[in-house]
């Protein structure tokens, strides 16, 4: 196995906006998925208050990650690039099962593979859009025809935001599943708990 060596990769509030993001995320789908009558564990008054409170919360997060990535120019890491794509989808699909070496070194300037940036673009632009626009008409239902929205079909947005839930969850499921493919289990929770990540030296 090469040598590795450390780099300092993600940044204090990289690491808390990414956990908090994923608690909430969990715990929305928990009591959503409760509102549906799927289980019971809180009541259905509870769940639903529950919900409300943590989609605000999370709202509120995604609007200070949009100012934080903004200011700081971190927006940058989700730009999509065909760089190196081949090269990693080879890697994904056959070399992590033949010990081949990731093609794709992060560094605090390009933290995110190509794969990454076109799964966290499209979770940013078209899947949390979704789900956060749905939601908020749903929330807001009795205020729909003094919007001028009364032509809209409550159960089209219910099934809406359902469908981005579910995408969430599988975006979710992938992305833990991604995270056991490093150098060990679990260096790549290690490293988005640090900020440190471990990268093989290039040979000299």
């Amino acid at each position: 196995m090469a040598d590795l060596k450390p780099i300092y990769v993600f940044k204090r509030f990289e690491r808390f906006w990414h956990w908090s993001q994923a608690a909430l995320i969990m715990f929305m789908a928990l009591t959503g998925f409760e509102v549906h009558g799927t289980y019971m564990l809180f009541g259905f008054e509870q769940a639903s208050s529950l919900h409300t409170t943590a989609a605000w919360a999370l709202i509120g997060l995604w609007l200070f990650a949009i100012f934080w990535h903004l200011t700081t120019g971190e927006w940058k890491q989700y730009i999509p690039t065909t760089e190196n794509m081949m090269g990693v989808m080879r890697y994904y699909s056959i070399g992590i099962f033949t010990g081949a070496p990731h093609p794709f070194k992060p560094t605090q300037l390009n933290k995110h593979n190509p794969m990454q940036r076109v799964a966290y673009l499209l979770f940013k632009v078209v899947m949390a859009p979704m789900i956060w626009i749905s939601g908020l008409l749903y929330l807001y239902y009795n205020a729909w025809a003094d919007w001028g929205l009364g032509e809209l079909d409550l159960s089209v947005i219910a099934l809406i935001h359902t469908a981005a839930a579910f995408m969430l969850l599988i975006f979710l499921v992938g992305h833990v599943y991604l995270t056991t493919t490093g150098h060990t289990l679990f260096s790549q929770i290690k490293a988005m708990i640090t900020g440190w990540d471990e990268v093989e030296e290039d040979p000299q």
